[in-house]
């Protein structure tokens, strides 16, 4: 085998695997955030080494009060340098709504990946929800809230 063809065989090898790496992290992925032409895929395992943020709130969809654990809204837009647009935030089934950037703020809405310290399913919600601190402040216990607590949430677009 000459060094040129020895070249080419390694090249091959490593663009293979590069790319069986980045359609496996893809196939893992359980949430997709692009803005412009930067696109970023999120294992639930990466999600949890990001900022954790809990908080127990009432919803209208649940019974009692619940404990919900996740990534802060904020600290995700601040991980991807993000200050400004539309987030639109779509599920699994395609379902899509906008939030404001101005409600990615401390204290509240978070991508929960867990209900009451346990992962959540697709039938419960999950795997990703995004839950606002409902009983934190009544600005939170409107129809509009509401309609951006998006669950089975799969994908965010910042527009």
């Amino acid at each position: 085998m000459t060094f040129q063809a020895f070249t080419k065989t390694i090249t091959a090898a490593l663009c293979g695997a590069a790319l069986a790496t980045a359609v496996s992290a893809q196939e893992g992925a359980v949430l997709t955030v692009t803005a412009g032409d930067m696109e970023h895929t999120y294992t639930m395992e990466q999600l949890k080494e990001l900022p954790s943020s809990s908080f127990e709130t009432e919803t209208i969809w649940t019974e009692g009060a619940q404990t919900f654990q996740g990534v802060s809204l904020k600290d995700l837009m601040d991980t991807l340098d993000v200050s400004e647009g539309m987030i639109e935030a779509t599920a699994i089934n395609d379902y899509a709504v906008e939030i404001p950037m101005e409600d990615a703020v401390s204290d509240g809405p978070i991508i929960a990946y867990a209900n009451n310290d346990k992962e959540m399913s697709r039938r419960g919600k999950g795997p990703l929800w995004i839950v606002y601190p409902y009983d934190s402040d009544v600005k939170y216990q409107t129809e509009t809230i509401y309609s951006r607590s998006i669950w089975q949430l799969n994908r965010l677009a910042i527009k």
